[in-house]
C-alpha cells in the first residue's frame, strides 16, 4: 500500500512538469480540431438556412393566400356597401310616393337583344297585375306584361313596343313618350314644331289613360330637331331610371288601377 503510494506521488510532480509541453500540445492541435469540427458545423448552418428558407417559403403562400381571402371579401363589402347605398335611395323614393308600394329583386333579363324585359321576384302570390306600374329611386321604369305565381316579366319603357302619356312638368304640354329601342332613349311623338319643349325639360307621367299614375318622372329631353319642312319635331329624351343598372325595383299598387 505504502509503495503505490509512493507511485503515486512520483507520477504527480512528473505530470505537473509536463504541464507547459501538454499546454502547448494544446495549442498546436486546436487548428485540427476546429477543421474536424467544421462539416458538423457547416451542416448544422446549412440545416438552418434550408429549414429557415422552407418556413419563409411557406409562410409566403399562407400569406398570399389570405391576402387573396381578404381582397375578396374586400370586393364583397364594397358592393354590399354599393348595395346599401342603392337600397337607401329606393327607399327614399318609397317614401315620396303616395302609392302603396313593394319592393322586387330583378332576377333576370330578356334574352333577346331586341326586346327590353325585365324579370322580378314577384308574382300572384303577391299581388303582382298585369299593367302594374314598376319604378326604381330615379323613375319609371316600365310595367308588367305578364305575371306568374312567383315571378313577373317588366317591359321596359324603352321597349320599341312601349309608349306612356308624358306631359312637359314646365308648362304641362301633352305628348308621349315612345321606346326607341335603345336602352338610353326615347322618343317623343307627334309634337308640332312650333310647341315649348325645350333640350332638359322634365317629362313626367300624365295619368291619362289610367295605365300609369300621374306625377312619376320618366325622362329629360335631350334633343329639339325642327325640321321647317316637317309639321312634327324630333325628340329625343333620356329615361331616368337606370333601366340598365337597377337590382332592386319597386311594385306600385294604385287603388284606381289594381280595381280596373
Amino acid at each position: 500500500m505504502g509503495g503505490l503510494a509512493l507511485a503515486l506521488i512520483l507520477l504527480g510532480a512528473r505530470l505537473e512538469s509536463m504541464a507547459p509541453l501538454r499546454t502547448q500540445l494544446s495549442v498546436v492541435a486546436a487548428p485540427f480540431y476546429w477543421l474536424a469540427d467544421v462539416p458538423s458545423r457547416l451542416s448544422a448552418q446549412f440545416s438552418g438556412v434550408f429549414s429557415s428558407r422552407s418556413d419563409l417559403l411557406e409562410e409566403n403562400r399562407a400569406l398570399r393566400a389570405e391576402s387573396l381571402i381578404l381582397n375578396a371579401k374586400l370586393q364583397k363589402y364594397i358592393e354590399l356597401s354599393t348595395e346599401n347605398v342603392r337600397l337607401r335611395e329606393l327607399m327614399n323614393s318609397a317614401e315620396r310616393v303616395k302609392d302603396t308600394v313593394v319592393v322586387a329583386e330583378v332576377v333576370g333579363v330578356a334574352s333577346d337583344p331586341n326586346r327590353h324585359m325585365l324579370v322580378v321576384d314577384k308574382g300572384s302570390r303577391d299581388n303582382a297585375f298585369v299593367g302594374q306600374p314598376v319604378i326604381d329611386a330615379k323613375g319609371l321604369l316600365g310595367q308588367i306584361v305578364d305575371v306568374g305565381v312567383y315571378h313577373s316579366r317588366v317591359l321596359l319603357i324603352t321597349d320599341s313596343a312601349h309608349a306612356i302619356p308624358v306631359r312637359i312638368s314646365r308648362n304641362g304640354l301633352r305628348a308621349v313618350a315612345e321606346g326607341s329601342g335603345r336602352i338610353d332613349e326615347l322618343s317623343v311623338a307627334h309634337v308640332a314644331a312650333t310647341t315649348d319643349i325645350q333640350v332638359g325639360d322634365l317629362l313626367v307621367s300624365s295619368g291619362l289613360g289610367d295605365r300609369f299614375p300621374s306625377g312619376y318622372p320618366v325622362g329629360e329631353v335631350t334633343r329639339v330637331a325642327i325640321d321647317p319642312g316637317k309639321p312634327f319635331a324630333e325628340i329625343n329624351a333620356r329615361p331616368l331610371a337606370e333601366l340598365d343598372r337597377s337590382r332592386n325595383v319597386l311594385l306600385v299598387f294604385s287603388d284606381k288601377i289594381a280595381v280596373e
